[in-house]
């Protein structure tokens, strides 16, 4: 007997699906080089645009638990900051059987999360919407909207808002360690929440990445192509 809104435990785990569609980006996904802080728990977010059968364009983003004391991940310090409903909901265990990844899944919840930190863009053509500072502008509102909405005081449909990074918050003038090498780059970095850097990338691509100011000491800010 199933229950709606149940997986049964058989479930496939949805991050393979989405780390077989990764494949189709045209350009090598990047990610953060290895690094104590962050754990690549293989979570992705895709976005992809087609005109009829053909694709104009897509993103990938990668997302990463981060620990803030790698050397002891049972360190409190490592925990989220949860309200008393999140963390009674994480405690709750049905009584019914869940897939291996769900419960897997869950207990990430417990811990802070860079959201779809890092992405990589491509399209097919240029245009003005397309540049590395309109994309890195994208990337910032996207991650201020969705997870810094309401300290930065932010309406759900606010697109315009005041609160969000302009173009003249864009910076040059700054380098990017891509793969090895320094690339000229950009960033914002006048933003309370959120830092964030960009980068056209040699294959045609765009790196950006986007971290939240108070991670910024934990993390190292350069890429690689991820594996």
């Amino acid at each position: 007997m199933q229950f709606a809104g149940v997986l049964p435990e058989d479930a496939p785990d949805p991050r393979l699906d989405q780390a077989e569609r990764a494949k189709e980006l045209p350009v090598p996904v990047r990610g953060f080089i290895p690094q104590p802080s962050l754990e690549d728990d293989d979570s992705l977010a895709l976005m992809v645009q087609q005109q009829g059968d053909t694709m104009v364009a897509m993103s990938v983003s990668v997302g990463y638990m981060l620990w803030r004391n790698p050397d002891d991940r049972a360190d409190p310090v490592n925990l989220a900051d949860l309200d008393d409903h999140t963390r009674r909901s994480l405690d709750t265990v049905p009584p019914w059987p869940r897939p291996a990844w769900l419960i897997a899944q869950v207990e990430r919840m417990r811990y802070p999360r860079l959201w779809e930190a890092v992405r990589t863009s491509w399209h097919a053509e240029t245009s003005e919407r397309t540049t590395p500072g309109a994309l890195l502008m994208d990337h910032a509102r996207h991650i201020l909207m969705n997870h810094f909405r309401e300290p930065a005081g932010i309406d759900l449909h606010e697109w315009d808002s005041p609160a969000f990074p302009g173009t003249s918050a864009v910076r040059d003038g700054v380098t990017v360690r891509v793969e090895g090498s320094d690339l000229p780059g950009i960033e914002i970095d006048t933003d309370p929440f959120v830092y964030a850097v960009g980068a056209a990338l040699p294959d045609g691509g765009v790196l950006t990445a986007v971290v939240p100011r108070d991670e910024l000491p934990l993390i190292e800010l350069a890429f690689d192509v991820r594996r």
